[in-house]
């Protein structure tokens, strides 16, 4: 198709790797026009009780979570601002909008991810930067999960959400057609957070 990539294996919860990456990308592609910014981890806390969740694993959490974009961001918005374009998509989650038993970490690194993109849009919009959100609801990746949430037959639209449901909207939100958005957060959830629905029991913990 004539496109050209670059992979580069980095541990985005640390900072060094993060510039170290961004530097290879540049220097193989000229500039930096999007950045996407989706790490996540920590299912291993989900349903754990608070006195059973280490100090390591917390933070391990925050730094993949939260800390990893606000690496990626600051790496790449000085090449942005340089050539007076670009474009920040955050990944953040439901959670971080409203609360869950037994599920610390991730909700608040996921809340973190909001207010970061906030600033960040208010901040660099001077610089013709754009930075949104993009907040999936229920998108199970394994079978615990997808039993634990019942197909996603509670939401308005009768299922839970898939990859190809987010992908569209990253494109989007990458392109000039999304030039005037900017800080927002958008939803993607099948209208559970609309009302309120989504099942707030304990979370299955994951082996």
């Amino acid at each position: 198709l004539g496109r050209r990539c670059l992979i580069t294996p980095t541990d985005v919860a640390v900072s060094e790797q993060v510039n170290a990456m961004i530097a290879a990308a540049v220097n193989e592609f000229g500039r930096v026009d999007v950045l996407i910014n989706n790490a996540g981890g920590g299912e291993d806390q989900l349903g754990k009780p608070l006195d059973k969740i280490t100090d390591e694993e917390w933070r391990r959490g925050i730094d993949v979570n939260l800390s990893s974009q606000f690496y990626c961001a600051r790496a790449v918005i000085p090449h942005m601002a340089g050539q007076r374009r670009g474009k920040i998509i955050n990944i953040a989650s439901g959670y971080g909008l409203r609360g869950e038993k037994h599920n610390y970490m991730y909700a608040c690194s996921k809340g973190g991810v909001i207010q970061l993109t906030r600033s960040l849009a208010l901040t660099y919009a001077e610089h013709n930067i754009q930075t949104n959100c993009i907040v999936p609801g229920i998108f199970p990746h394994n079978e615990r999960l997808m039993k634990f949430f019942k197909g996603g037959k509670f939401i308005p639209i009768g299922r839970v959400g898939y990859d190809e449901d987010l992908g569209p909207l990253a494109v989007f939100l990458s392109s000039e057609a999304s030039n005037h958005i900017n800080g927002e957060l958008l939803i993607i959830d099948g209208g559970g957070l609309a009302g309120g629905i989504i099942p707030t029991g304990v979370m299955p913990q994951l082996p």
